[in-house]
């Protein structure tokens, strides 16, 4: 007895169309405490080795607490896979167009951080849509550590 295998009945969520999105909607990432070790992970990668990121005494010099994680690092937080957003995107997935954001308040090892992506923009570009969202990332004390946005361009049903 034979079945036909379909990869997408293997979807984490049921991919929707640009047109079933809806302004308001937000998409989580899970909690995660940053460690030392993501600290000196994320400056392997980045060969960011400027001091304030490993070295305590000259973060504490400088006003500091701690070692300061890379802002780079805290942003990456806000990237859609973390979400469900890119499997809701589904098939109609063009592009990640552009990002920004804003540092609010340091980041330590330690800190557990809350991501979270909200579609705030639905433009319709005939047979393209454009999505924005805003990006934000809070600390465990509830504090709004990063504020951003992104933009992403999907196929529309209008083909």
């Amino acid at each position: 007895m034979s079945t036909l295998f379909d990869p997408t009945d293997f979807r984490i969520v049921p991919a929707r169309t640009f047109e079933e999105l809806k302004i308001g909607e937000i998409f989580r990432a899970p909690s995660r405490t940053l460690t030392d070790a993501h600290a000196s992970a994320f400056q392997t990668v980045s060969c960011d080795n400027h001091p304030i990121h490993y070295d305590v005494q000259y973060a504490k010099r400088y006003g500091h607490r701690a070692p300061v994680v890379h802002g780079l690092q805290v942003l990456a937080f806000t990237a859609p896979g973390a979400t469900l957003l890119p499997h809701t995107f589904g098939d109609v997935f063009v592009a990640f167009l552009e990002l920004s954001c804003e540092f609010l308040v340091e980041v330590h090892a330690g800190d557990t951080l809350f991501p979270a992506l909200e579609i705030v923009e639905l433009k319709p570009l005939g047979d393209k849509g454009t999505v924005g969202t805003k990006v934000t990332v809070h600390n465990q004390r509830g504090d709004l550590v990063l504020s951003g946005r992104h933009k992403y361009l999907l196929r529309t049903s209008n083909r």
